[in-house]
């Protein structure tokens, strides 16, 4: 439950902060040790400065005796000598871990023998040897001056470590927080990118899930778990939608269908009539023609609504091996009327050489029947649509749809395969064709061009994968 929590970006956020806190709390404990320990040095250092004085007092009376022979000299001179053995025995284990044992014990040996000798001095048993006497202390001044500079090196050692280790362990510290989070902001962006770059493919119609690269489970999971649900249902809407737009396809060229269903119906009820009227008068060879001719319309009309029916039917897109030409074919049978009507002539240009393609034929049906639409309602007046069809040479299918029309605005084709984007009158058309188109030709894995100029015509370039056979996959991979 506790590493649950943690792995959250909020669990470990918090998780930072404590440890800060932790931190902050380890760094001033360690500081007010120091500074206690500091304390203790300067007081041990104020012991050994009383204890150097002590010697310089020893030796500035040795001075006055020496001069003036005075007995409170030497008084004096034992004072201040007991007062030094004194702080020498009481400080010996500190004085020993600073200037060792090896150079404790001279030192004790000089306060005993300069003792002697001032002893000696006082029971009158003749002048001290002044020479020997200066050089035992010299040798406690120069000892304790040694001792005094090694505590204050140490003090020095100390006072640095104060001032620098603090300040280091800051340093680490803060370059530590920067690290876990700079870790933590690059793991929550980089899964964040991928979010925003679905989010773009799923305005252009691709629905594809998010992988989460992250091992962990947070709130970036959570949101890229949300966002696929959300790409799943946004994928089951658009599939309705195609479905929608199919049917307005139907009611754009309904004119169209009624001509082409018009014509064989008017003759199969003129043939009926006339075999009704002439029956008695013809003979069985023309009786046998007439209705030949019925059925033939018949066959004619029969053929119509079917196309209409394939074209409407709902199914599940599987991607086949189909021929270029036979797309074409079927979506130019469905509104060439609607083409003849508007005064549009149509051009259709496939070499015989061009591969299959792998695709969902009533899916391309619907790309290629919006684009021959669009390009029918950018020639009010008539003009030319011409249909070329050529193969890549990265193993791709083009089709260029070209029109005649009044052509694309520059700032207008940034934006053409945008949802709900057109440049349409109001109420002539949704802004979602093309977008269908995009969405379309993208899970086929193609893609769409478009060329315009204003006054000239446009063309849209369709670019579909050809469809290699097993043996060609392996012979390319080789």
């Amino acid at each position: 439950m506790l590493k649950a929590r943690v792995s959250t970006i909020k669990g470990r956020i918090i998780a930072i902060f404590i440890l800060c806190l932790g931190f902050t709390g380890a760094l001033t404990a360690i500081y007010s040790w120091q500074v206690l320990d500091l304390k203790k040095k300067l007081l041990l250092m104020e012991e050994f400065h009383g204890l150097f004085e002590d010697i310089l007092e020893v030796r500035r009376y040795e001075k006055n005796f020496m001069y003036f022979r005075e007995a409170s000299s030497l008084q004096e001179i034992s004072v201040y000598l007991e007062r030094a053995r004194e702080k020498a025995n009481r400080l010996a284990p500190d004085i020993i871990r600073i200037v060792g044992e090896n150079a404790f014990k001279p030192f004790q040996a000089s306060l005993l023998r300069y003792k002697t000798a001032i002893e000696g001095c006082f029971k009158g048993c003749g002048e001290p040897d002044i020479v020997e006497l200066r050089a035992i202390g010299t040798s406690m001044v120069d000892f304790t001056q040694k001792l005094l500079q090694e505590k204050r090196k140490r003090i020095n050692r100390v006072l640095k470590q104060i001032l620098i280790l603090p300040i280091a362990y800051m340093g680490g510290f803060v370059l530590l927080i920067i690290l876990l989070f700079q870790s933590l902001a690059r793991s929550i962006l980089s899964r964040i990118s991928f979010v925003q770059q679905a989010t773009e493919e799923v305005a252009k119609g691709n629905f594809t899930p998010i992988e989460n690269p992250g091992k962990t489970r947070d709130e970036v999971t959570e949101l890229i778990e949300a966002f696929n649900r959300m790409a799943a249902e946004l994928e089951s809407r658009w599939e309705q939608l195609v479905e929608s737009r199919k049917l307005a396809s139907i009611g754009t060229f309904t004119s169209g269908i009624a001509h082409e269903l018009n014509n064989p119906l008017n003759n199969i009820s003129l043939t009926a009539e006339t075999l009704l009227e002439e029956c008695d008068k013809l003979d069985k060879g023309e009786s046998k023609e007439m209705i030949l001719d019925i059925i033939n319309q018949a066959t004619r009309a029969s053929e119509v609504v079917r196309n209409l029916l394939d074209f409407s039917r709902t199914e599940t897109p599987s991607l086949t091996r189909l021929q270029v030409k036979e797309v074409l074919q079927k979506t130019i049978n469905l509104i060439r009327n609607q083409i003849m009507i508007v005064g549009v002539k149509l051009n259709v240009n496939v070499p015989e050489d061009i591969p299959p393609i792998c695709g969902n034929l009533h899916s391309l049906e619907q790309v290629f029947l919006n684009l021959l639409l669009n390009a029918v309602q950018a020639m009010p007046d008539g003009g030319r649509i011409t249909i070329d069809v050529k193969e890549t040479d990265d193993g791709y299918v083009a089709i260029d749809v070209s029109d005649t029309g009044v052509g694309i605005k520059p700032e207008a084709l940034e934006k053409i395969f945008d949802p709900f984007y057109t440049t349409k009158p109001a109420g002539r058309g949704t802004g979602l064709g093309l977008s269908i188109v995009y969405g379309i030709i993208k899970k086929h894995g193609g893609y769409v061009e478009v060329k315009s100029e204003v006054g000239v015509g446009t063309t849209f370039t369709v670019y579909i994968p050809i469809c290699k056979t097993d043996e060609e996959k392996k012979e390319a991979t080789q």
